[in-house]
């Protein structure tokens, strides 16, 4: 069986140009790296190193084994890189955007949570329904929903995302509940921050322009609007969960609801090995289901 410590010896040989710049490495002396070295060369049967008072060469037979050698060593550092980097404790400042209300009332109280396990570390939370630039504006990470756009930033899913066409049974008391996108026209809708409704249709996305008396860039605003029944109005989940599950909104054209919408965590490439940023991700995957509102298998109608 082949020794490792004669193939690295070997390796660190042809790496550092000299036996004694290897036995610094290594820590060892002249002569137990001079001896390793012979031990592979016998065992392998094949000269491996021209060695003259002045320097070393590769033989043809050491050069197509340094070759396939030397990676296996640059594997084991960066597989050693990698578990210290895992234990490293976050440090220094984690600067994170997100939505305005998905921030405030999800992502703020799991930073808090973080930093209660991580007190070294310095967080600047701000949130904006602005589509904040990461890289330019120094931020770690955002915090962003739907469909993300084509760029080099690097994206992991948080969490499941849907939105739905709700109204108060108010509002249908005097409207008869839609059936297919084609009588949205003859409805009184409430305008987000958006002037478009999404939907799936037999698999393809769909957007419908939508317009109405009533607009407002306000998630919570847009919710208070529909629960007093001045409306239809399209939310995401985490909005309108409890109040469907109290009957006080209604979820009309389900087969339409446009499911392409997750939670992302976005972060730059050159982010990705720093140990905030994956720790605090790794975090926010694990617990976002707990500070979310439960699903509602059941919806009124």
């Amino acid at each position: 069986m082949q020794r490792w410590d004669r193939i690295e010896a070997f390796v660190e040989v042809v790496r550092l140009g000299t036996f004694a710049a290897a036995a610094r490495q290594l820590k060892v002396s002249n002569s137990h790296v001079s001896r390793l070295v012979s031990q592979l060369e016998n065992q392998l049967g094949t000269t491996l190193l021209y060695r003259t008072t002045r320097q070393i060469r590769l033989t043809d037979a050491g050069a197509l084994y340094y070759e396939h050698c030397h990676h296996l060593f640059d594997g084991f550092r960066e597989a050693e890189a990698a578990i210290n980097d895992l234990q490293a404790r976050p440090r220094g400042v984690l600067k994170l955007t997100s939505a305005t209300t998905f921030g405030e009332r999800f992502i703020a109280p799991l930073i808090n949570d973080f930093l209660c396990l991580h007190p070294q570390l310095d967080v600047r939370m701000h949130f904006t329904n602005r589509q904040v630039d990461i890289i330019d504006e120094g931020y770690d990470i955002a915090i962003r929903m739907g469909a993300l756009k084509d760029s080099t930033l690097i994206a992991r899913r948080i969490c499941e995302r849907r939105e739905y066409l709700v109204a108060s049974p108010e509002y249908f008391t005097r409207n008869p509940q839609p059936h297919s996108l084609a009588e949205l026209s003859h409805h009184r809708c409430l305008v987000g921050s958006r002037d478009h409704w999404r939907f799936d249709v037999e698999g393809v996305r769909r957007e419908i322009r939508v317009e109405g008396a009533w607009q407002a860039n306000s998630g919570p605003a847009l919710l208070d609007a529909a629960l007093k029944g001045l409306g239809l109005a399209q939310l995401p989940d985490y909005y309108i969960e409890e109040h469907l599950a109290r009957g006080e909104l209604v979820s009309v054209l389900d087969a339409y609801h446009h499911s392409d919408t997750a939670v992302w965590a976005v972060y730059p490439r050159h982010r990705h090995r720093s140990p905030k940023v994956r720790q605090f991700i790794d975090y926010l995957v694990t617990h976002i289901g707990e500070v979310l509102p439960a699903p509602q298998e059941t919806r009124p109608s």
